[in-house]
């Protein structure tokens, strides 16, 4: 195994190098070396790596959630809480039905099958979002408005929206008594678990550290080993009630930032320092997860499904920014922004075949077939899309200034 990380780490890196040489997202690189260098392809990597992928990529995601927790000030929450809300379940809702619907012609579904497979691919991956969302925030693209931010957090609760009804339509599927009213209720009281979560460790984070002479490298330690910690315990409890695990982590940040910035801050560089690394094992193991072979056994079928789903998902997002003062170029972005899956379709695209499902095959490959287009061409447009459609904070003080 140690000679397969070293791998990812050397390969990782200059793969990461040469994409942003030409200009594109270092992180299509790197999904694309986890592609080749995966099972699927070359298998170079080694299957103990393989075996703790999942715990690998959920420590990196961690990281960049506290880091972008530690971005988010109370002001930038408070101008765009709503909207953020918006974004967190409207798209996805708006997927999920489309493809649910659209299945039934195009695939031959039943309605509950389409609803399996809308509410897997309706999920964003935060995995491909949230790092680009935090540069922007970082070199002051969009941020006059919010921008980063709206998405940054949509992000984080859009999933809880997908698994939880992904899990309505299996159980209805199932034959189980599923009631629908009560599922839907578990979303808010996830997304207030998630929260409460955060909030606990956060104040305690806080107290410790001002109670206690502590190096901020220990103090990193200590936020980043009560997060991981968190996401155990949403694992642990998620066949009782979903917890929102990721919104958790971030609020761990932010409740540092607004008791302790000029600690936060100082915490925030060592967490973009950790990110160098754990970027590489985030992608390339994302990447090492798509099985192309099963792709291209959703066809184009399985392209035009996803297609007609992310028009679902895009007419959802010019719903969410109504009443917003955000300009069409910044809701054409957000459309833009909220393209990539990867994350949750790896984790519960198998499940209905798991389970014995007929379609579950079918489901599968769509799934994989989703990530195999959306999470790079995502990626880059995400970030070409941002120099023409959002407006940088040097250039509107300038204008003013003129």
């Amino acid at each position: 195994m140690t000679a397969s990380i070293a791998l990812l780490l050397i390969l990782g890196l200059f793969s990461n190098y040469i994409f942003t040489k030409i200009k594109l997202p270092g992180l299509l690189g790197m999904l694309i070396l986890g592609v080749v260098a995966g099972p699927y392809v070359f298998n170079i990597l080694d299957p103990e790596l393989l075996k703790i992928s999942a715990d690998l990529r959920k420590i990196a995601l961690v990281i960049i959630l506290l880091r972008a927790g530690l971005g988010i000030s109370r002001n930038d929450l408070n101008k765009v809480g709503a909207t953020a809300l918006k974004f967190s379940c409207i798209p996805g809702i708006f997927e999920g039905f489309t493809i649910a619907f659209i299945s039934t012609k195009i695939l031959g579904f039943s309605f509950i099958e389409g609803g399996i497979l809308g509410f897997i691919i309706a999920a964003v991956s935060p995995a491909v979002v949230v790092p680009q969302m935090l540069e922007f925030m970082e070199k002051k693209i969009g941020t006059n408005k919010g921008i980063p931010t709206i998405i940054l957090a949509g992000a984080s609760i859009d999933d809880v929206f997908a698994i939880t009804l992904f899990s309505t339509f299996l159980g209805l599927y199932s034959g189980s008594h599923v009631n629908i009213g009560i599922e839907l209720f578990k979303i808010p009281v996830s997304i207030i678990l998630g929260i409460l979560l955060g909030l606990i460790i956060g104040f305690i984070m806080v107290w410790m550290f001002k109670k206690y002479h502590i190096r901020d490298t220990k103090k990193v330690a200590l936020i980043l080993g009560s997060a991981i910690l968190l996401t155990v315990i949403e694992n642990e409890l998620k066949n009782k009630i979903e917890i929102a695990g990721l919104l958790g982590v971030m609020t761990i940040g932010f409740i540092l930032l607004e008791k302790i910035p000029n600690v936060a801050k100082r915490l925030a560089s060592k967490f973009n320092k950790m990110w160098v690394f754990a970027e590489i094992f985030l992608f390339v193991l994302v990447g090492s997860q798509v099985n192309i072979n099963v792709a291209l056994n959703a066809g184009l079928k399985g392209l035009l499904v996803i297609f007609i789903g992310l028009i679902g998902r895009s007419l959802g997002v010019l719903v969410s920014t109504l009443g917003t003062d955000l300009n069409w170029k910044e809701r054409v972005f957000c459309m833009i922004a909220y393209i990539p899956k990867a994350t949750v379709q790896a984790a519960i695209g198998a499940i209905p075949l798991s389970l014995g499902i007929p379609s579950g095959e079918v489901i599968l490959a769509v799934a994989v077939l989703s990530i195999l287009v959306t999470a790079p061409l995502g990626a880059v447009f995400i970030k070409l899309s941002a120099n023409y459609l959002l407006e940088r904070e040097e250039d509107r003080l300038q204008r003013e200034v003129s």
